[in-house]
């Protein structure tokens, strides 16, 4: 009997921070590896983590995820982490010196959009750039989707009907 060639896929979502497409316009996205502890990782792969209310820094040259909750791993006996402890973000020096100049100067912020694996096992954050919404812009948003919505259903009926 043949195999079946089963293709992993390229990434496995791990948690998506919801908000932040509603809070803030995004400029730029970026990938950025993540420093963990054991038993971190392992609550990641069961899904145990929640991006809201997290957000970047830059300390010294280094990029930081803060607030990023990821909770103790449940067979774990002792030496488990701290759920909501710093953690350091890997990205290169030139992509770092660039969104240091971009937060400096225009007012941006770095807002992890989700956390996922990637094709080779490895925990990834997607990091955005980006800049706070007004209030008007999140009700323009929020009447575009709806818009759209309705657009839908009225093709759908629309077809649906002529059938």
């Amino acid at each position: 009997m043949a195999k079946k060639n089963k293709k992993k896929p390229e990434f496995r979502n791990v948690a998506q921070n919801k908000k932040a497409r509603v809070e803030y316009s995004i400029e730029d996205l970026f990938e950025a590896g993540l420093v963990l502890y054991g038993t971190e990782v392992k609550s990641l792969r069961l899904g145990k983590a929640s991006l809201s209310d997290s957000y970047a820094k830059i300390n010294n040259g280094e990029l930081w995820l803060v607030n990023c909750h990821i909770s103790p791993y449940s067979h774990s006996f002792y030496d488990n982490h701290d759920p909501l402890r710093k953690r350091k973000l890997l990205m290169k020096k030139q992509e770092i010196r660039k969104i240091t100049g971009k937060i400096n100067e225009r007012g941006y912020s770095l807002i992890p959009l989700r956390i996922y694996f990637n094709k080779k096992g490895f925990a990834k954050v997607e990091v955005a750039l980006a800049k706070g919404k007004k209030f008007y812009d999140k009700r323009e948003t929020l009447k575009r989707k709806t818009q759209k919505r309705e657009m839908e259903k009225a093709i759908k009926d629309k077809t649906h009907h002529e059938l």
